[in-house]
């Protein structure tokens, strides 16, 4: 069964798929059945550019525990970089969770 859990936003940055380097539109992450990951449910995270076509892509599937821990070292390492740069909404990094 589906979930239905699905997110999409827009983007801007650079990607690496099979053609080479390309410029990012948009993000999709989902929860759902993945397409290759050996699990039943997976967090799936795919960065395309629309207007370039299909092999502008990047595509990762993730098991919770590591779509998790990705999404808080994520933060740590934006509010640390905001810091870097003097920027006002600094705050302070959630402990990320400690590697075993």
């Amino acid at each position: 069964m589906c979930t239905m859990i699905a997110q999409k936003a827009p983007i801007a940055g650079s990607g690496k798929g099979p053609e080479g380097w390309f410029q990012l539109g948009q993000v999709y992450i989902g929860y759902d059945h993945p397409f290759h990951a050996s699990l039943d449910h997976a967090l799936t995270i795919d960065f395309v550019n629309e207007a370039v076509g299909p092999g502008a892509r990047t595509a990762v599937e993730l098991d919770l525990a590591s779509a998790r821990d990705f999404a808080e070292r994520i933060l740590a390492a934006v509010i640390e970089a905001e810091a870097y740069e003097g920027r006002a909404e600094a705050v302070t990094a959630p402990d990320p969770v400690k590697e075993e």
